[in-house]
């Protein structure tokens, strides 16, 4: 409003119709809070104003600050030379580094708290400050690389847990809040909405991802995302940053997905996955008409291994999934959610379209015991070669890995410079131990896959596209 441009009693008369508007506006907005999500309200100067204050004063004590110690060996205080040129202590061939995340408590009864894997990997100590200052040292109980996920444990003296929600329940436009550790700075809240659901990026094997415009920052990964009541509905994990920032665009591992692997975790130290053996790719219309199907939604089966539960239990290449037990499958991420989420000796209900005609299966895990196999097995990149679990017997610094025992002339893995006889003792930055490893390293990204191999007393680096 322009008060110039009118008379003075105009003016105090649209001053007075705007105070009118702007205060029903704050009780409207107030009472829409309050009414569908219960979110409290205080009075300021006689007006009604919503507030997320209460239900962060309940949540927030949940959230905690992880501080990581990792001792990196270094090859030139090793050196006697270089030791004595510079006036070292020989006992100090290693140098420490820190890094800080955040963590949430889920168990205080036990003292459990989850966080990102990528938060505490590869760490020799790990630290935890509660919101009342007090720092207690944790343990690690079990790390789940393939969704980012691991979990600690700390003495269990006066904790505060969070509550899980459904967050299957959750919609495009629900109100959101992140809590975390952003840059160091403990305790900070950011709001925001749910931008997006069911996000695939192509950094972890599973992936399920709320996007929200919530403020995520480095040192927020493994921090709670809540909703309005303070319930946990994700743990934040990742952010969109081509400038080095925040930019509107994070990422967080559904609730339900992190209960279940949470679970996990706890009761054996590891995932105990299922493999189903099949590869599926999205149903389009092109597909759909191709297949003369109606139906719209659905994952398409592009291949079934050999002996596998899939096989065994009947499915088939071309079939249409559309049901995971009792979640409707209608994209790849449901499918990937869904597959996170089966475990060793679990029976899976699946249902599938097939010559347009519903069909029902029962598919029932077994562990996979990976020890010599085809690389089109562990990927589809790595086919023409062939491999098998290595363990070192010798008292030397080569460890366990996979060893390539053949790989075809004519084989991308060839052409990229793999050859018999490399031990691949990490695949995209994972660990590699065994062909399970492998295999989970591979799945964390869908473009390349970048192999540490040892090879000849020497350690390279391969990419294969």
């Amino acid at each position: 409003m322009r008060l110039t441009e009118s008379p003075r009693g105009s003016c105090a008369f649209f001053a007075t119709v705007e105070s009118g508007v702007r205060a029903l506006f704050v009780f409207s907005l107030a009472w829409a809070f309050t009414s569908q999500a219960a979110l409290p309200v205080r009075v300021a100067d006689g007006e009604p104003l919503p507030t997320l204050a209460p239900m962060l004063e309940r949540t927030a004590p949940s959230v905690v600050n992880i501080a990581t110690t990792v001792q990196v060996n270094n090859p030139l205080r090793a050196d006697p030379f270089f030791r004595r040129f510079f006036d070292l202590p020989e006992n100090r061939s290693y140098r420490r580094t820190q890094a800080a995340g955040s963590g949430v408590v889920v168990d205080a009864e036990r003292g459990y708290i989850v966080t990102n894997n990528h938060v505490v990997q590869r760490a020799d100590e790990i630290n935890v400050t509660l919101a009342d200052g007090r720092t207690l040292q944790a343990t690690l109980v079990g790390t789940d690389t393939q969704v980012d996920l691991a979990v600690l444990k700390v003495p269990p003296d006066s904790l505060s847990e969070i509550v899980f929600a459904d967050s299957n329940n959750l919609r495009v436009g629900d109100f959101v809040v992140a809590i975390g550790n952003p840059f160091g700075l403990s305790q900070t809240v950011t709001s925001g909405i749910v931008s997006a659901l069911g996000r695939i990026l192509g950094i972890e094997g599973y992936e399920d991802f709320i996007q929200t415009d919530a403020s995520i920052n480095p040192g927020n990964s493994g921090g709670a995302l809540v909703d309005l009541r303070g319930e946990l509905v994700g743990i934040n994990t990742a952010i969109l940053a081509p400038s080095g920032g925040n930019v509107g665009i994070g990422f967080a591992i559904p609730a339900n997905l992190v209960r279940v692997i949470m679970d996990q975790l706890i009761e054996h130290g590891q995932v105990r996955r299922g493999y189903l053996g099949l590869s599926v790719q999205a149903l389009n219309p092109k597909l759909a008409e191709a297949f003369d199907v109606e139906h719209r939604q659905g994952v398409v089966v592009v291949e079934v291994e050999p002996g596998s539960a899939a096989e065994v239990a009947g499915l088939v290449s071309g079939d249409i999934i559309t049901r995971i037990r009792d979640k409707q499958i209608s994209r790849v991420a449901d499918f990937q959610s869904q597959a996170a989420m089966i475990f060793v000796d679990d029976e899976v209900a699946m249902e599938v379209l097939r010559d347009g005609r519903s069909k029902r299966f029962k598919l029932e895990l077994a562990e996979d015991k990976l020890e010599n196999v085809s690389g089109t097995r562990i990927d589809a990149r790595l086919g023409g070669t062939e491999l098998r679990n290595f363990r070192n017997t010798e008292e030397t610094a080569m460890g366990s890995g996979v060893l390539v025992t053949d790989v075809s002339g004519e084989s991308p893995a060839a052409r990229y410079g793999l050859r018999a006889g490399d031990i691949i003792v990490e695949a995209n930055r994972v660990a590699v131990g065994n062909l399970a490893d492998l295999r989970n390293g591979c799945r964390r990204n869908s473009r390349q896959i970048l192999l540490r191999i040892y090879r000849s007393g020497q350690y390279g680096y391969i990419p294969i596209r």
